[in-house]
């Protein structure tokens, strides 16, 4: 269960370009002015929206990429964040074009935009040497966790996620009581 004001989310985020309008993943932009017809689990037909994917590729440029050597950086500056912030963590994921979070933060969409902010900023600094620039995409996904069920399957999706360094509470525990 949260603490009074608080809620578990499950944060998504992607790094800059790696999402564009017309993706064949689907897509909505801000606000749903204009949005797929699908999802990544079911995607929309490949035609569609097809000119604004096209568009998008030719104009934005490449993704950003966090090389493999860089995301547990990655990962220990979001984790150290929210630490400092004092919210409580149970996963963290960084891949290559996004990092999923299972985190209690405040039942309150506008801090937790902010705060899900300093974490990228902290996380963008800590590899600016090798990453320079831009790394992260405005905003995110961010999915309030309502039951134990679905806390349970957020945690299992983010211990899942393929070639991505992950932290996860339950392996710090078990450290910290054998060295206890």
């Amino acid at each position: 269960m949260p603490a009074d004001g608080m809620q578990w989310w499950h944060v998504i985020i992607s790094t800059h370009k790696s999402w564009l309008p017309g993706d064949q993943r689907g897509f909505r932009s801000r606000d749903h002015k204009i949005h797929s017809s699908g999802d990544y689990k079911n995607p929309p037909p490949p035609d569609e929206h097809e000119g604004l994917r096209k568009f998008h590729e030719q104009n934005s440029g490449d993704a950003v990429v966090i090389p493999q050597e860089c995301r547990e950086t990655v990962g220990q500056a979001i984790l150290a964040k929210l630490r400092k912030l004092n919210y409580r963590e149970l996963v963290i994921s960084v891949a290559a074009t996004h990092s999923h979070w299972l985190v209690e933060l405040p039942d309150d969409l506008k801090r937790v935009r902010q705060i899900v902010g300093q974490c990228k900023t902290k996380s963008s600094h800590a590899i600016r040497e090798t990453l320079p620039g831009r790394v992260w995409a405005f905003r995110g996904s961010f999915i309030p966790v309502e039951t134990r069920e679905h806390q349970l399957k957020a945690y299992h999706y983010i211990l899942d996620q393929e070639d991505a360094w992950i932290w996860d509470f339950q392996k710090e525990e078990k450290q910290d009581q054998a060295h206890g």
